[in-house]
């Protein structure tokens, strides 16, 4: 993990992730923050359960926890942009303090994951240095390397 953007988008995957368990949190309590409602609190907790897996993966650069992430927070928050979008396009229903909340964080939640994944596609050195068991043990060892001392021949023949 040597890029910014996969190190600033793997806090705001955690930053999202500690969000949603305080809204779950005050929801289970009683008081929804910010007028967020958890639909089905049973889902929300898998799904923040099945975050810190899809964070692990991410960060070890791999391409089925960013498929896992979008899929995921896809089914789950998409429903929430779209049944936000039909209520105020279709049915006339006001965009007020509540709806836009809900539409914002649905929107996050649909957009961080595919940023994640386009993140994972254009990272160009998960495919340049690959991993090679077979002769990484030689080349990334130093004990291997030929140590040179003040008698070593640092003449360069021509021919």
């Amino acid at each position: 993990m040597r890029n910014l953007s996969t190190w600033l988008l793997a806090m705001f995957m955690v930053m999202f992730a500690g969000f949603r368990v305080i809204v779950t949190i005050t929801n289970q309590q009683g008081s929804p923050l910010g007028g967020l409602v958890v639909e089905n609190i049973t889902v929300e907790i898998a799904l923040i359960f099945l975050t810190l897996l899809c964070l692990i993966l991410v960060v070890k650069r791999k391409f089925v926890g960013a498929l896992i992430y979008v899929i995921s927070y896809g089914l789950y928050y998409g429903g929430g942009v779209f049944s936000t979008l039909y209520r105020v396009l279709v049915e006339g229903e006001a965009l007020g303090m509540g709806n836009a909340f809900e539409l914002l964080v649905s929107a996050i939640g649909v957009l961080l994951p595919l940023m994640v994944l386009f993140d994972t596609l254009a990272d160009k050195t998960r495919k340049l240095n690959p991993v090679d068991k077979k002769t990484d043990w030689f080349y990334k060892n130093e004990q291997f390397d030929r140590k040179f001392d003040e008698r070593a021949d640092r003449n360069e023949y021509k021919f």
